[in-house]
């Protein structure tokens, strides 16, 4: 390792938009261990507002014990954690299952601190369809209310996991940009999860981000994807629409390798397959493999070394792991 890599890799903001691993929170050590200036755990899922809100209140008692942490609910609040050596948690849904069938409840999340809401988890809800669904149908009428409500309570758009006309829908009617904050691109590798080239330009022509993502079953058909096949991803979308356009979201979680068995990962897995939420075609059987050398979050350092081998330059690396993503912030949330 070189002292400038590890010179730009300190001194670089860091987001990883993504992160279930914190569903446990022990695991914040693991990604302070790789440098991450701030991380998103996701506080919702599929549940309704009740089992919502209890995450939530967990977290908060948890920013109010630990002077490590800062709840990011600006730009200038992951800027302030990294001048501090702070943690920045950024608060994400990942699908709109929380708000159930009210819009206000938009407005009360974002009191709350959740910045983030995707529009829809593989399948159809209120809002529209999944990637994986077996229609495209769009925006409902109450998804289009929901996304202007969004809007103006200044929370961003995720079309991660979102079916195409969905996406392209929340695009069209949406007045600030939308992202996808975790997806690969299919033309790399064709996962039901991955996104096309040409979705990829257009929330690159929204304003957007689209975050590389490391579940191995997204990255390759290999059982262990290699670090440079992850950048294969990068590398694609960066040289399609600009490096500008291109973030991090990992999407590290709890039942991938190391941190569960293989027993406690099948359990899980099956658990998901019959609720519907996962396919076997988008999502291999576990063991879960993270792409070699950043296995787990507090290996971070080794995607900057690899990056560099790859002839990425210091100043597209600074965008691609926090520079762009704060500007979507700063747009949508402010300074």
């Amino acid at each position: 390792m070189d002292f400038t890599e590890k010179r730009l890799h300190e001194a670089a903001i860091i987001i990883d938009a993504v992160c279930p691993l914190l569903d446990d929170q022990a695991r914040i050590a693991d990604y302070r261990a790789g440098g991450l200036t701030a991380i998103a755990p996701t506080v919702g899922w599929w549940d309704g507002i009740g089992p919502t809100m209890r995450t939530i209140g967990a977290w908060h008692k948890l920013l109010r014990e630990r002077d490590d942490l800062i709840l990011v609910r600006t730009a200038v609040d992951i800027r302030k954690a990294k001048a501090l050596d702070k943690t920045g948690i950024i608060m994400h849904f990942q699908g709109p299952a929380p708000i159930e069938d009210s819009l206000d409840l938009v407005d009360a999340f974002k009191a709350l601190g959740v910045g983030v809401m995707q529009l829809a988890y593989n399948v159809r809800n209120r809002l529209g369809d999944g990637c994986e669904e077996l229609t495209d149908s769009g925006l409902s009428r109450f998804g289009l209310q929901v996304v202007e409500r969004m809007n103006q309570a200044r929370m961003i758009i995720d079309c991660s996991h979102t079916g195409v006309r969905t996406t392209m829908d929340a695009i069209e009617h949406s007045s600030a940009p939308v992202i996808i904050s975790h997806a690969n691109a299919r033309s790399i590798y064709p996962s039901p999860r991955n996104i096309s080239d040409e979705l990829i330009k257009e929330i690159a022509g929204n304003g957007g981000t689209v975050g590389v993502v490391g579940f191995p079953g997204f990255v390759s058909g290999d059982k262990r994807p290699t670090i440079d096949q992850f950048i294969d991803h990068i590398a694609h979308m960066c040289d399609l629409v600009g490096t500008q356009y291109i973030s991090l979201g990992i999407d590290y979680y709890a039942g991938q390798s190391p941190y569960a068995n293989e027993k406690t990962a099948t359990l899980a897995y099956e658990k998901a397959l019959s609720s519907g939420s996962w396919s076997p075609k988008a999502y291999p059987p576990p063991p879960h493999y993270y792409p070699q050398g950043i296995e787990t979050p507090n290996t971070m350092l080794a995607l900057t070394e690899a990056l560099l081998r790859r002839g990425f330059r210091a100043e597209d690396i600074r965008k691609i792991y926090g520079e762009n993503l704060l500007r979507i912030y700063q747009t949508v949330w402010g300074e």
